[in-house]
């Protein structure tokens, strides 16, 4: 059974930093690409960053310089590092993966960023 589940998102002021974790089960964890999703309230669920199997990286522009994907293959967990947070960041976090063609989820992670 895959698993992904999601966490260390929490309430945090403008400027401050999180690390969220997703940690995976389930699959050969090493030869699956990874991505970070969010979705803010009343939105469409929009790319943050994805990693690739062979340790290719992808930003969303809004993202770039400010957001780092990891991976740690012997822990089976993608990390996402977030610096300088706005207000706009606020949203649910969700980690994904692609399994024999079959797409999987987290039950996502909540990040607030006050002002």
């Amino acid at each position: 059974q895959v698993q992904l589940v999601e966490s260390g998102g929490g309430l945090v002021q403008a400027g401050g930093s999180l690390r969220l974790s997703c940690a995976a089960s389930g699959i050969i964890f090493s030869g699956t690409d990874v991505g970070w999703y969010r979705q803010a309230l009343g939105k469409q669920r929009e790319l943050v960053a994805a990693i690739t199997r062979n340790g290719r990286i992808n930003y969303a522009d809004s993202m770039k310089g400010r957001f780092t994907i990891s991976r740690d293959n012997a822990k089976r967990t993608v990390y996402l590092q977030m610096t300088s947070l706005k207000p706009e960041d606020t949203a649910v976090y969700y980690c994904n993966t692609n399994w024999f063609a079959t797409p999987y989820w987290g039950q996502g992670t909540q990040v607030t960023v006050s002002s």
